[in-house]
């Protein structure tokens, strides 16, 4: 049964209605959308220097023997980034003097000869090797806004725990991407740096809140990125600009030096920052830096063989007020099963958890906290400011995105923190880890939708909102998460899906990933023909 024929009788008659008469608005829109954008956006140049298609681990050893300089490469980037940025203005603040610095620095070390090239991808496996990452996350001398106009003139005193561990590495940052405001929405627009464009079609979305990263990765801006995802701000993103992207088991990475930072231990186990890359193979060595102390837990040097691998999936939460899975997510997720039946004899299961209908519902409820949402965005919030402020924003007025208001306004219904339906969706997301748990034991992958639709038009998130609750559930349930790209729908948008395991075997997220990338092809340079 798929999202469009819920009438299961178990659902309240106001929810069956409330879903089909926003299928029926969902449709009336996309008809105005595609009149008013067409099917045809701002081309991007093709990109010219091969060094951007290749990955982050080849890089880094090419730079090592001498194949290429650092310099060389971050010139690479730069001139990509100065190349797509005015169509899709993903990158929103460089460092790029200091970069050059820094990679001449790499370089120096490398022509000492003080240091074998042993020694070096020991000690420094990503030297030379650029970067970018959002804008919430801290990079010293960089502004650190979150997209929050009230944040824009604070400057990161220091960098997060990340940036440090992988400039300790070699890696050299040279920038930040664009975020939604307070990066609590899909879709990446602020007030700041305004909305950032998929480089498959600049009429469609990049995703949020790592979005400005998705789109400047899939448009092979910089070597690799780093994205940070609470509801499904990497995997999103990365779905939508047909790239990789990785949510670590929970717990593992710091979230040190974010901002919005949890204010609760549940909240930060649903937060996880994590790699977004065009190559499957760059995961792994990645997370393996990032973790810091935590990375012997993920075991990753562990090898995984896919044929021992027990597959499960399942097509569709038939969550209620979300999309139906696009035909094209629904063909080629049948194609990855009959892939393993036929190359590793691996006969896949079909599952349907009912708890997923819950999804939405778990997650917005466990992301209550005492504080209100408002007070991130506004000076002062109640429900009359917040009201008033939506008007300004109406006429153009307001430093606040629409959505960043509704989403502020939304606080002050439903479930309350900590009081006794809360505490109810506390044990319904218990319970549904533990069927995760049993389900996936230690050799175990779930295969399932990263998004129902491949990318929206600009502001059709809108009337689609809570189509992100496939990512968002697997938040709340502290599982690891990885999207993998699987070609070009109808649409000639990207499409794919997500790989889940359990606890702390994100290893087994990256076989698969990288078993998919050689079969599939992974990454498709945008808009090449």
């Amino acid at each position: 049964m798929s999202t469009t024929e819920i009438t299961n009788k178990q659902l309240p008659l106001k929810l069956r209605v409330l879903h089909r008469v926003r299928l029926a608005i969902a449709v009336i829109v996309r008809f105005f959308f595609n009149l008013y954008y067409g099917n045809e956006g701002e081309k991007i140049p093709p990109i010219t220097d091969h060094i951007l298609k290749e990955p982050a681990v080849e890089v880094a050893k090419k730079i090592r023997n001498k194949e290429i300089s650092s310099v060389e490469v971050l010139e690479a980037c730069i001139r990509r980034i100065k190349d797509v940025n005015s169509a899709l203005n993903c990158f929103v603040e460089d460092r790029f003097e200091l970069a050059f610095k820094e990679a001449k620095d790499a370089d120096a070390l490398i022509l000492s000869g003080t240091k074998t090239v042993e020694q070096l991808e020991k000690e420094k496996p990503f030297l030379g090797v650029p970067f970018t990452t959002k804008d919430c996350i801290a990079v010293k001398g960089l502004h650190h806004t979150s997209g929050v106009v009230l944040r824009k003139d604070i400057v990161a005193e220091d960098d997060a725990d990340v940036i440090k561990l992988l400039r300790d590495k070699g890696a050299i940052i040279i920038g930040l991407t664009n975020v939604p405001e307070i990066c609590m929405w899909w879709e990446t627009h602020n007030h700041i740096y305004g909305r950032t464009n998929n480089p498959y079609n600049t009429t469609r979305i990049v995703g949020g809140s790592s979005g400005g990263e998705g789109s400047l990765q899939g448009a092979a801006g910089s070597i690799f990125g780093i994205g940070s995802d609470i509801g499904g701000s990497i995997r999103m993103p990365a779905f939508f600009n047909g790239i990789f992207g990785h949510k670590p088991s929970r717990n593992i990475v710091s979230n040190s030096g974010q901002y919005p930072i949890p204010e609760t231990d549940l909240l930060h186990s649903f937060l996880g920052i994590g790699p977004m890359t065009r190559h499957a193979k760059d995961l792994k060595p990645l997370l393996q830096i990032i973790s810091g102390e935590n990375a012997s837990k993920l075991k990753l040097d562990e090898h995984v063989d896919i044929k021992k691998l027990k597959i499960f999936y399942q097509i569709d939460s038939e969550s209620p007020l979300t999309d139906p899975v696009d035909k094209d997510i629904v063909s080629v997720m049948h194609k990855v099963v009959e892939y393993f039946e036929k190359q590793h004899n691996i006969k896949a299961e079909e599952k349907k958890i009912d708890k997923l209908r819950k999804s939405i519902a778990i997650w917005l409820t466990t992301m209550k906290t005492q504080r209100k949402f408002g007070e991130l965005i506004m000076k002062k919030e109640s429900v009359g400011l917040i009201l008033l402020e939506m008007l300004k924003n109406i006429v153009g007025l307001s430093g606040n995105t629409f959505i960043g208001l509704v989403t502020a306004l939304f606080d002050y219904t439903g479930v309350k923190f900590g009081d006794e339906k809360y505490q109810q969706y506390l044990k319904h997301r218990e319970d549904l880890e533990n069927v995760f748990k049993n389900i996936l034991g230690d050799d175990g992958v779930f295969l399932y939708p990263s998004h129902p639709t491949t990318a929206p038009y600009h502001n059709e998130p809108l009337v689609k909102a809570f189509n992100f609750s496939y990512t968002a559930i697997i938040n709340s349930l502290g599982l690891p998460a990885t999207t993998i790209p699987l070609g070009l729908g109808r649409d000639g948008l990207p499409i794919g899906m997500q790989v889940i395991a359990n606890h702390n075997n994100d290893r087994l997220c990256f076989a698969v990933a990288e078993e998919l990338d050689r079969a599939f092809g992974g990454w498709i340079e945008p808009q090449r023909s």
